[in-house]
């Protein structure tokens, strides 16, 4: 149910920026929306699963505290990350 290391790989290239940028918030805001909405497919299923929809709010409060602090420091690269993730505002 995690994101595999591929498709972190993936993220890391898509969003980093560097080859080897993994802390940076834009690329955190991107493998936490993969695994979102990984987990609110699994919570489709599982309906009575409380402890992972804790966990799903925990990762969403996680990503919208990113994005405020990408938005306080980079008011375009906010803009520009939700647009590429298609995440409204």
């Amino acid at each position: 149910m995690s994101v595999t290391k591929d498709r972190k790989r993936e993220l890391i290239d898509q969003y980093g920026r560097t080859e080897s940028d993994t802390g940076s918030p834009e690329v955190q805001v991107s493998i936490l929306t993969s695994r979102i909405a990984e987990m609110t497919k699994h919570l489709q299923l599982h309906k009575k699963d409380f402890a992972s929809r804790r966990g799903l709010l925990g990762m969403v409060s996680r990503r919208r505290r990113l994005l405020d602090y990408v938005k306080r420091t980079n008011p375009q690269s906010y803009l520009d990350l939700l647009r590429r993730l298609d995440l409204r505002k």
